[in-house]
């Protein structure tokens, strides 16, 4: 395409996806929003940081060409408007890109940029990883446990949009129309003239493409588990759903690699119990069994079935080096995260839950401020890498705020294109910063002994502990 206001470098080449796998040039184009507010001194810092760690790690055999794509405050001051159509088109065009915080745009238009992005380019995986940095104030005693990765959908559930607000006449249209077509449950809405109304939409492929993605990435990074979160108990023909299709995706696309929590406990019964019945063993995971209705037992006893037929690939211990599929209630993930979190590894859950998750557990290891994320499509390969705070308006210019959500994202976007060595680099050059106390305000005023520095110092501290 040829674009009218970004500038495309001259060097440089294309990244691409080749029969399902990225294919990366040694010096890349990497299209960027530097973000708004403080985006600006951050992306400056963090810009220094990536190019750094490639110069070390491959000693220029290797280079990011970055090409600057707008977005916001920015885009809107010198085209009027807030996401012009060539930075999708850039986006799209070079599959993998990083930007800083945005602005929402207030009083009507688009209503985030960053979800307007992620619908854009269907990127249906918010992928937010959680690790504590030796150093880092934490509220907990003891952070290091904390070690997860949390796979957030990213195109259902409330992403979706579909509300009716009380008093407008598409709230009225639609609760006639609903209460005529399910009078029972309209009944069910405790006040009806007053209620605003919304949907939420979980699809059988929806939730397949994540919880695929999911697994996929937690085998190859050698993962332990992976936890589907729902409030299935509540609402079971959405959340419950998830749940239930999950665990059939990964029994049937992944059967050989993966054991699920049910079907280790009925292998592990019999392993040490050899003697164990059919109905014992159904006993021992169902406490409840012998006041259950008989096809409710029978249900079991044919759950215990299945579960020793996996007995050639998966019996005598052998399920125990299967990656773990698990499920638990959204409230009680929120509890055990905090007081048991050695028990979670990867978690594949929908917006809402994995929206509430990822900000809770951030806070565990040092705040939002040093969070970082990205928006996939495992299927195309798009990738957009980004800072997860706001732009904290107040502090734009100031040279003052913690620039490492978006340098731990470009840990993040180096790790998706193989540069492994940059990103442990990067990875390197924060603990060495951080534990040597030269951290900028929000670290320094939870730290004794610390050395408050700049946004941009900060960054020149991460690169000199790289060494």
């Amino acid at each position: 395409m040829a674009y009218q206001q970004v500038k495309v470098p001259q060097g440089g080449e294309k990244i691409r996806l080749d029969g399902g796998r990225l294919q990366v040039p040694d010096e890349p184009i990497i299209p960027f929003v530097e973000g708004d507010g403080t985006g600006r001194d951050i992306w400056r810092a963090s810009q220094r940081v990536f190019d750094a760690a490639v110069q070390k790690a491959y000693g220029g055999k290797r280079k990011i060409h970055w090409m600057e794509v707008y977005a916001g405050e920015k885009a809107f001051k010198l085209f009027n408007t807030w996401l012009p159509d060539e930075t999708v088109q850039a986006f799209s065009e070079f599959l993998v890109g990083i930007k800083g915080p945005l602005t929402t745009p207030i009083g009507g238009g688009i209503r985030s940029l960053n979800v307007a992005l992620r619908k854009m380019l269907d990127l249906y995986v918010c992928q937010r990883p959680v690790r504590w940095y030796k150093g880092v104030p934490s509220p907990v005693i003891h952070p290091e446990y904390v070690d997860m990765v949390i796979f957030r959908e990213n195109t259902e559930d409330i992403y979706t949009g579909i509300e009716f607000a009380n008093g407008t006449e598409e709230n009225k249209k639609f609760k006639e129309i609903f209460k005529e077509a399910f009078p029972k449950e309209y009944a069910k809405i405790r006040f009806p003239d007053t209620a605003g109304i919304g949907i939420k939409p979980v699809s059988v492929e929806g939730t397949e493409r994540l919880v695929r993605a999911a697994i996929v990435w937690a085998l190859a990074n050698k993962r332990k588990s992976v936890n589907l979160v729902h409030k299935g108990n509540i609402m079971k023909f959405t959340e419950g759903a998830f749940k239930d299709w999950g665990y059939a995706l990964a029994k049937r696309e992944f059967r050989e690699q993966i054991v699920t929590e049910r079907e280790a406990w009925i292998l592990g019964n019999k392993e040490a119990e050899p003697g164990l019945s059919i109905e014992e063993n159904a006993k021992k995971i169902e406490p409840g069994y012998d006041m259950m209705a008989p096809d409710k037992q029978a249900e079991i006893r044919s759950e215990v079935e299945a579960a020793l037929a996996l007995w050639p690939t998966h019996g005598d211990g052998k399920w125990k080096s299967k990656l773990l599929i698990k499920d638990s209630i959204a409230d009680v993930t929120l509890q055990f995260v905090l007081i048991r979190p050695r028990d979670y590894d990867v978690i594949a859950t929908l917006n809402l839950n994995g929206d509430y998750l990822s900000d809770a557990l951030a806070a565990q290891v040092g705040g939002i401020g040093i969070a970082p994320g990205a928006n996939i499509n495992y299927e195309t390969g798009h990738a957009i890498f980004e800072a997860t705070h706001g732009t904290a308006p107040k502090y734009a210019d100031l040279d003052k705020v913690n620039p490492g959500s978006v340098i731990l994202s470009g840990e993040m976007m180096f790790r998706y294109m193989g540069w492994h060595e940059a990103a442990d680099l990067i990875v390197k050059g924060m603990e060495g910063a951080i534990a040597a106390k030269t951290v900028t305000y929000d670290f320094a005023r939870l730290m004794e002994d610390a050395t408050e520095v700049k946004c941009s110092e900060f960054g020149e501290a991460i690169i000199r502990h790289m060494d």
